[in-house]
């Protein structure tokens, strides 16, 4: 062979030995003989040594292949389940309703299609092409910014701790849902030996905000006051930690065929939610109401952030879910596709989301109109004569028989009561009834999933059956979103530090469930609350940042295009050139910038429940719940500083990410380096010659992708049956025969 040849370099504790049947497994193999023929590889030590980044195994034995998905849809299920979870169900309907109605989809499908899709599309594409969790493929790209894996898995344990407790909630109220009447259907009575009467806070509040609040968290009146172990949620908490373990403990060859349940499950119930509740009375009042756009709100600069905002959540873009995921695709899977798929699974079921809820909000308004007006109704009579007039009663509505009274009847006497009595009107204590007041009262996250909507499921035919099937929704809700934050800690984990996937997962959960025992004690809601609004929204932010600068200006925008046409067979869109190096990072910087704006003018409070006057109300942190929220956010974002200064100053050898040229070997990548000419024979084969080599198949089945300079090395290499060829860089050889290999 030429002795000017640049040799294959694998660094191995041992002398491996590999098929060739491995490294061509996915293109056409047209000769036998060949597949079973092995190459011999040296094992080089010394100054510049590259490693195989995906090894498996030690000592010599051969790696194992990296795991891949089952079948297009297993793994379109698992993006859709992780992408979809509890926030497109009570916060994408609240936003809604804040934000103008069906005008707030126009900011959201903008805003979805100018940071949403390109960066989805980003995640999966460094994912797939490069085959590694967040850590190694920030790495790969630049080791200087390889802190913001790190800071990605952060951020995921952070919400992890957190979203699980939510499901724990979620699987409490499944428990209790099997009975009739439902146990917060009313509230409870305390008898005493001379009377019985309604617990004053419930009959404060409501019964639903009773049971929430006093049954299922026993809540203290702030977050200083711990109050113990909850023991009922305790149990919760520890039978969702134990079903996230073991369907993540096989990695995607387990959670893979749990995704079928949980991904599709909550569609059936959402649909038939959405049928059932059609059928109610007062359905299309809240139906309406959620489509009657207010386009004033639009222009408001509020809206457009909390629109971003959302579209940033909804994809889960930050976590590396969506990188963890892609990196078990084949290297040619349309990803494009995907993301553009998956965007808009997500949009179509929110809104779908939103439906079921303002058709179900819409019959608890009717119903809750119709207390008001009957209250209210009682209360007029018992004025007649002592305050009201008879005459000022329409002839056409009868008080006296007890008849019900419309809604359209009790407003034409409100009216004609207030102009009259104008002056006298607030010491008659009569309240204004209508449904549009009642829709008006905006609810978001646990108060619509534990109190709103659980008060409306009071008043359904079965009730029963239909708390049974949201709340096993709200827990395969959260499961398929719980996998991709797992995967997106296990993944990068097992890449870099090379641990086994049943130890490191167990390890994980149980470490998990002993940090969430804060968040199941009496004060544990308080705590769900700080790291949800702490611990994600800032880090994850500076996170897309930072991956969207780390690809269109680090890497560069013009070889990652490159990249991406030789891995998808065409070229992306000009468009997405433009999003990537522009528009969308300068959208994020501006998203970043009114983030932290809010969060530095706003001081840290939480909403506690005082139970003296069973009500919420605003307070704020103690000096240590302060210093814990600033912690969360410097312990996420603090790998990426950390790392970057470890490299700059040499203290981290970065060899490991420079100019060497990259290969992929079923998903692994293989690092090539120029050897001396004079290791160049001994190097590629040992113990034979060429001649006594075996004889290769046909010279075009193998395809080499040159490192070197011309224009060649920059092209993709096309294989025979006109599907773009995985690319493996055997050498770096443009005179070599066939025979020499």
């Amino acid at each position: 062979m030429p002795k000017n040849s640049k040799a294959v370099k694998r660094e191995l504790d041992d002398d491996v030995t590999e098929s060739v049947k491995d490294l061509l497994s996915n293109e056409d193999g047209r000769d036998d003989t060949f597949k079973k023929t092995s190459l011999i590889i040296n094992n080089h030590e010394g100054e510049g040594k590259e490693c195989d980044v995906e090894e498996g195994g030690s000592d010599g034995e051969e790696e194992e292949e990296r795991p891949a998905w089952n079948s297009k849809l297993q793994y379109i299920l698992a993006q859709v389940g992780f992408s979809v979870g509890l926030g497109n169900v009570w916060r994408f309907p609240y936003l809604c309703q804040k934000n103008g109605g069906g005008a707030y989809l126009v900011p959201y499908l903008i805003l979805l299609i100018l940071i949403g899709i390109p960066l989805f599309f980003l995640e999966l594409a460094v994912g797939q092409r490069i085959r590694r969790g967040s850590i190694g493929v920030w790495n790969y790209i630049s080791p200087r910014l390889g802190g913001i894996g790190f800071a990605s898995c952060m951020v995921c344990f952070f919400v992890a701790l957190y979203y699980n407790v939510i499901i724990s909630w979620s699987l409490f109220y499944f428990s209790q849902s099997f009975q009739q009447p439902l146990p917060w259907h009313e509230c409870p009575l305390v008898k005493n030996k001379t009377m019985t009467y309604v617990v004053p806070e419930c009959e404060k509040s409501s019964a639903t905000t009773y049971y929430w609040y006093r049954e299922a968290l026993n809540i203290s009146d702030n977050i200083s006051e711990g109050g113990g172990l909850n023991w009922r949620m305790t149990l919760c908490l520890l039978a969702a930690w134990t079903m996230v373990c073991l369907a993540m403990i096989k990695g995607i060859q387990s959670s893979g065929k749990v995704m079928y349940f949980s991904s599709l499950f909550p569609y059936v119930v959402l649909i038939c939610f959405l049928v059932r509740a059609l059928l109610l009375k007062g359905s299309i009042d809240g139906i309406r109401h959620m489509f009657t756009p207010k386009l004033e709100i639009m222009l408001e600069p509020k809206v457009w952030r909390e629109a971003a905002t959302q579209v940033f959540f909804a994809l889960g873009l930050g976590f590396g879910g969506v990188i963890a995921f892609s990196s078990y695709n084949k290297r040619d899977n349309n990803c494009h596709f995907d993301a553009v798929l998956v965007s808009f699974i997500n949009f179509f079921t929110s809104v779908l989301a939103t439906l079921v809820v303002f058709a179900v909000l819409g019959f608890k308004a009717n119903i809750m109109n119709g207390k008001c007006i009957s209250l209210n109704t009682q209360r007029i009579v018992s004025l007649l004569g002592n305050g009201i007039e008879h005459s000022l009663i329409p002839h056409h509505i009868n008080l006296t028989q007890g008849s019900e009274v419309s809604s359209e009847d009790y407003d034409q006497m409100m009216e004609i009561i207030k102009k009259v009595k104008e002056d006298q009107f607030d010491s008659l204590g009569l309240e204004a009834c209508s449904i549009e007041g009642e829709l008006n009262k905006a609810v978001q996250g646990t108060g619509l999933a534990f109190i709103a909507f659980t008060e409306a499921m009071t008043h359904f035919p079965a009730s029963p059956f239909w708390s049974v099937m949201f709340f096993l929704m709200l827990v395969n809700l959260g499961l398929g979103s719980m996998f991709g934050t797992i995967e997106g800690i296990l993944t990068p984990l097992i890449d870099t530090f090379k641990v086994r996937k049943e130890f490191l997962t167990v390890g994980c959960c149980v470490l998990a469930f002993s940090i969430g025992l804060l968040f199941v004690q009496r004060s544990g809601n308080y705590f769900v609350a700080m790291f949800d609004d702490y611990s994600a929204t800032l880090p994850l932010l500076i996170v897309v940042v930072l991956e969207n600068v780390a690809v269109a200006w680090v890497y560069g925008i013009d070889k990652f295009f490159e990249d991406l046409k030789e891995m998808l067979g065409f070229t992306p869109y000009r468009f997405y050139y433009y999003m990537w190096k522009y528009i969308t990072p300068t959208l994020l910087i501006l998203l970043l910038c009114t983030s932290f704006i809010q969060l530095a003018m706003k001081p840290p409070v939480y909403s506690a429940w005082i139970q003296e006057e069973a009500r919420e109300q605003e307070v704020f942190f103690p000096p240590w719940g302060v210093v814990v929220c600033i912690s969360l956010v410097v312990m996420a974002i603090m790998p990426v500083p950390v790392v970057f200064a470890l490299r700059y100053f040499n203290i981290i050898d970065d060899s490991s990410g420079g100019i060497s040229t990259v290969a992929y070997k079923k998903g692994r990548i293989i690092k090539e380096t120029a050897r001396p000419d004079e290791d160049d024979d001994a190097s590629l084969i040992q113990g034979k010659s060429p001649s006594e080599a075996p004889s290769p198949m046909p010279g075009n089945s193998i395809y080499r992708k040159q490192s070197g300079g011309g224009t060649g090395g920059n092209e993709a290499d096309t294989a025979p049956n006109g599907r773009y060829g995985i690319g493996y860089l055997m050498a770096d050889m443009p005179d070599m025969p066939e025979s020499d290999l």
